[in-house]
């Protein structure tokens, strides 16, 4: 079957608004102080509801979710460039929707919802701009987010290739990998390997003083993230299967 321009990007528009009510939600409601319990509720989240908003939408659009994916599968030749850029708007425009959800059902906390405000509603973040990160230096937290994303876009590209012998179990490997890198990363940074999953909270953060640190650090979580893509993508035009 195949799929019209527009079917696509609403699903890269509905996968990346799923993905964000699961990993958002998870990182709001679970804010404190960061320990085993919250690690685990985040990674599961967003792992979990990974797999099946792939297992949803992948037939449809690929599944990206992520503009790390998108611009890594454009290098690594398995993307139209003319879908980039409609891709990550509809993954950004997704995510801030997701995110306003989350924002709105955190607001009907009155109690809580400032200490939503003050963590840039679960805002990556390196040691330099806020309280609330593990006390991780720039440099640190830029290479986590180089090493899992290319760790997380290797094994896309990979699993998901037209005469891999696992294409259709592909979903599960993702999620368990992203699940694993958020494990890691969440201690150090908060765990993004995604733009759109940092560029959300960040945004709507920027509304009020108390969070707008985050919109100061998002540029971090763009630029990191999608060098990781790449060296995905060159790894994968590497390791090419020869030609028969």
């Amino acid at each position: 079957m195949a799929w019209s321009t527009g079917q696509k990007y609403l699903a890269e528009f509905v996968g990346t608004f799923g993905l964000l009510l699961a990993v958002g939600g998870a990182a709001v409601f679970s804010l404190g102080e960061i320990d085993l319990t919250r690690v685990l509720l985040v990674s599961l989240s967003v792992g979990f509801g990974l797999v099946g908003l792939i297992y949803a939408f992948g037939d449809i659009s690929g599944g990206h979710f992520n503009p790390a994916v998108t611009i890594a599968a454009w290098v690594a030749g398995k993307f139209p460039a003319r879908d980039v850029i409609p891709y990550i708007l509809a993954q950004l425009a997704g995510a801030v929707l997701g995110m306003g959800v989350i924002a709105g059902i955190a607001y009907g906390n009155s109690s809580f919802f400032p200490t939503a405000q003050a963590h840039a509603l679960g805002s990556q973040c390196y040691s330099a701009g806020s309280t609330f990160c593990g006390g991780f230096n720039m440099s640190a937290v830029f290479l986590i987010e180089v090493a899992f994303t290319f760790f997380l876009v290797m094994v896309i590209l990979f699993s998901t290739r037209a005469t891999g012998t696992a294409k259709n179990l592909a979903p599960i490997g993702i999620g368990l990998t992203l699940l694993m890198a958020n494990l890691v990363a969440i201690p150090v940074d908060g765990a993004s390997i995604n733009p759109a999953r940092s560029f959300a909270p960040a945004v709507l953060s920027s509304m009020w003083s108390s969070g707008n640190w985050a919109i100061g650090q998002d540029w971090i979580f763009w630029v990191a993230p999608i060098v990781g893509g790449l060296l995905a993508a060159v790894l994968d035009r590497a390791l090419h299967a020869p030609s028969s």
